[in-house]
């Protein structure tokens, strides 16, 4: 692994920078010693006792998916291949959030499920759910690793901090919090993780614009760049999908990111399903998705927006765009070398925290949704049953522990990749896209049967994970994020086929096991929310406010398309 920190892009932090931080460590410890007296059993410390109001659950919604996976990953692409990035917000994102709020969590939330895999154990039966369970809790580790490994790759590049140290740091902090304080404690840290985000990366972007001369600078530069206007239009993003038909390459955003890959994280990722989960009614866990989705739409201005700049002002990213790799940085410095170039003493200790706080977020959104899984999934289900709450309360707080420290050994597999979005929507491809085929048969075909489940799961991973093989061997020529695009798009095919062959010559579940888990056999009054009392208003409508979103990003698609 390169000693990042020789890179000339330390970063002069002052006194003021490191009270700033110590201040915010202070705040989110202690967000977890007060959320601790909350926990008095399991649903508590995992899932809040289905407690939180919607706009708390709606930011933490957001937030947990504001880590470094997002920041540093989607700042290296803005860097790389400029405004087709805003495709995994606008395509990518929006739309499968909403259809999670008005389709999915009447599902999720009607049934009373405590996690993604358990819905698949009463629809299935124990194949599927405990196919998904094991791959699940793999792929948090993972991806907590990311989360991990990109907040060292940070202190070690702007401060110089060692990089075995600063995961062990990391790791700690966000350890003692959510162990002390469980799920309460990783939402409403979120909720304060995501004003500090927008703290540190507003002003950035500001001053970012302002050094390139406004927006019109921006464009006139980066047209005269590396990429030239292409890099401006996120149509048809050959470079990013590594396609080169324009067509094939917009068929493969549409429906390998924009359906697969999407609607594949954002319907059935029990790191983000939780927070509507911990919801206090049906109306609010239908809420938490769409209310996030507003943020989330403007994001892309704060992050993507500051990558492109970075490769304009940067000197050592200008000569990487230039195709010169000598100067020893990869596209993941985009964003903090940014920080270093153009921000003072102070502005420093809020961009740092800020960055630091993404990236705790992240690594406590996989955690608690790890030690959920693990415990009630994998343990109560399969090691041992019928146990006193206490007991489980107990295995909650040694799963986080247990998480957290296989989460330091997986952050060191990131190092591998100069752009971290690269490995990440690998990972998705293989466990996501194939989970998505499962979900949308099971929840409207209710002829599926229980070994269909998880045959298709597995046979879909192979699949993703066979493109994945023969595009790193060359077999396949799909640089950038091709491979991942369409080893979701061959992950979801393979499922729907194995799982409808299967089907064909074995039983389907007993309908009446199927009620409230099958779209046709559950009763429209059971899908329905509250319209009285905190949920009454025509504001708090998730219909409305799904119809608004989606609206406003079709708006951002033609203006930016």
């Amino acid at each position: 692994m390169p000693v990042l920190a020789q890179v000339d892009l330390r970063l002069d932090a002052g006194p003021l920078d490191y009270t700033l931080l110590a201040v915010y460590f202070v705040f989110v410890l202690g967000i977890g010693f007060l959320a601790r007296r909350s926990v008095s059993s399991s649903l508590d410390f995992l899932l809040s006792g289905r407690s939180l109001p919607a706009w708390v659950t709606g930011l933490a919604f957001i937030s947990a998916n504001l880590g470094a996976i997002e920041l540093l990953g989607m700042a290296a692409n803005g860097a790389q291949y400029g405004m087709a990035t805003v495709h995994y917000y606008w395509i990518g994102a929006i739309p499968a959030m909403v259809f999670l709020g008005l389709v999915m969590m009447p599902f999720y939330y009607g049934s009373k499920v405590r996690s993604v895999p358990e819905f698949l154990r009463r629809r299935f039966g124990k194949g599927a759910h405990l196919v998904n369970a094991i791959s699940f809790a793999v792929a948090q580790v993972l991806i907590a690793g990311v989360n991990l490994y990109a907040l060292a790759f940070l202190l070690n590049l702007m401060l110089g901090w060692p990089i075995p140290l600063s995961v062990v740091i990391a790791a700690a902090i966000v350890l003692t919090y959510t162990a002390l304080g469980g799920l309460s404690a990783a939402i409403y840290n979120e909720v304060l993780q995501f004003f500090v985000i927008v703290a540190a990366l507003l002003p950035l972007t500001i001053v970012g614009l302002h050094k390139v001369g406004g927006w019109d600078g921006l464009v006139e530069k980066v047209t005269g760049g590396p990429g030239g206007s292409e890099q401006l239009s996120a149509w048809p993003a050959t470079e990013l999908t590594g396609i080169q038909n324009p067509v094939l390459s917009v068929i493969g955003i549409v429906f390998g990111l924009g359906f697969v890959l999407s609607f594949g994280y954002w319907t059935t990722n029990f790191a983000e399903v939780q927070r509507a989960l911990s919801a206090k009614s049906m109306s609010a866990a239908r809420r938490t998705p769409i209310i996030g989705a507003y943020p989330k739409m403007l994001i892309p201005f704060v992050i993507i927006i500051p990558g492109i700049i970075a490769a304009l002002v940067v000197p050592e990213m200008v000569a990487l765009k230039a195709g010169d790799d000598s100067g020893g940085v990869v596209y993941n410095n985009a964003l903090p070398a940014l920080i270093g170039e153009l921000l003072p003493n102070g502005m420093l200790g809020i961009a740092i925290t800020g960055l630091l706080a993404s990236f705790m977020a992240g690594v406590a959104a996989n955690v608690s949704s790890f030690n959920t899984v693990f415990t009630y999934d994998l343990w109560q289900d399969y090691v041992r049953k019928d146990r006193p709450d206490e007991y489980y309360l107990r295995v909650g707080r040694l799963a986080t522990i247990g998480g957290t420290v296989v989460a330091i050994g997986t952050a060191f597999l990131a190092a591998g990749y100069g752009n971290i979005m690269d490995y990440i929507q690998a990972l998705f491809s293989f466990f996501n896209a194939p989970l998505f085929a499962t979900f949308i048969l099971a929840m409207f075909w209710k002829r599926m049967s229980a070994a269909a489940g998880w045959a298709g799961l597995v046979a879909g991973t192979l699949g993703a994970v066979a493109v994945f093989v023969l595009a790193e061997t060359g077999v396949l020529d799909l640089p950038g994020q091709g491979a991942s695009f369409v080893g979701a798009g061959v992950a979801f095919g393979v499922d729907i086929v194995v799982s409808v062959a299967v089907t064909m010559f074995t039983r389907p579940v007993p309908e009446e096991r199927l009620v409230g888990l099958v779209y046709s056999l559950t009763p429209k009054e059971d899908r329905r929310h509250s319209t009285t009392g905190d949920d009454a208003g025509w504001y708090r409508s998730p219909v409305l406010l799904g119809i608004g979103v989606l609206l406003l990003t079709a708006v951002l698609n033609i203006i930016f398309g």
